[in-house]
């Protein structure tokens, strides 16, 4: 029986919510007629009423777990679920964000390729939500690049339905707080040639409530991760090389 884990990390959505469960749910629903699945939702220390909504709307959606741990970032709070999906035996793992930019209708075609590839992963061609994250995006991709040495179309999408145990692989590789684990999975695996593929998506603006990642944060993040990408690449092959001694490329 496959089980399949829906993350979505969420901070400060008391506006979004409600709605976001009501999208998403039939999903899992329909996920779990095909073996089982469970809709998980990550409070990550919002100081508004989300995590009290999310367990009014659990009161009536037994596939729906809502989870809560003190905040840490949008990185810590992905980790934090894909660890949790991990630990409890789920063979797939679908991320997806809480803003509601990202479109439920899509996961059909998604769900669809996964017995044929490890990682089926959405890459954004009509972003509308600013041209300075077009751009970020851009850069993180040009970063990956020179560091890594492959080519992706989109690094850090939040919409990807990957194999629990490829995602076991290399989660072990990264903090706990880690702020762009989605992005360095992807790049690990294109480095690491694992089978995945990139499906457009649609991506519309933020539905409701502000987005707490902003320009000063990315800025932020960014200044770090060419320095946290090389260090982080040269733990793989560490890794890699105490496990089959061949000192490889992974």
């Amino acid at each position: 029986m496959e089980k399949t884990y829906f993350i979505i990390p969420a901070y400060n959505e008391a506006e979004n919510i409600t709605e976001l469960v009501r999208e998403w749910y039939p999903v899992v629903e329909q996920a779990d007629r095909a073996g089982e699945a469970r809709l998980v939702i990550i409070n990550d220390g919002s100081t508004d009423a989300t995590y009290q909504i999310l367990c009014r709307c659990a009161a009536e959606r037994p596939l729906l777990i809502p989870l809560t741990k003190p905040n840490g970032g949008h990185g810590s709070a992905v980790l934090y679920g894909y660890r949790y999906a991990i630990r409890h035996g789920a063979d797939y793992i679908f991320q997806t964000d809480s803003d509601r930019q990202t479109d439920p209708a899509e996961f059909r075609k998604f769900w669809k390729l996964r017995h044929r590839y490890d990682a089926v992963i959405g890459y954004r061609y009509d972003r509308q939500d600013g041209a300075f994250r077009v751009f970020t995006e851009k850069v993180l991709l040009a970063v990956i690049r020179i560091v890594f040495g492959v080519m992706l179309p989109d690094a850090n999408a939040p919409y990807r339905l990957m194999r629990a145990d490829l995602v076991r692989k290399y989660i072990h590789i990264m903090p706990h707080d880690f702020n762009l684990p989605n992005a360095l999975l992807t790049a690990f695996f294109a480095y690491c040639r694992e089978p995945v593929r990139f499906v457009r998506i649609s991506f519309r603006p933020r539905q409701k409530g502000n987005n707490s990642v902003n320009a000063a944060s990315i800025i932020r993040i960014g200044r770090h991760a060419v320095i946290d990408f090389i260090r982080l690449k040269k733990k793989l092959r560490d890794s890699q090389k105490n496990i089959d001694g061949s000192g490889g490329k992974c």
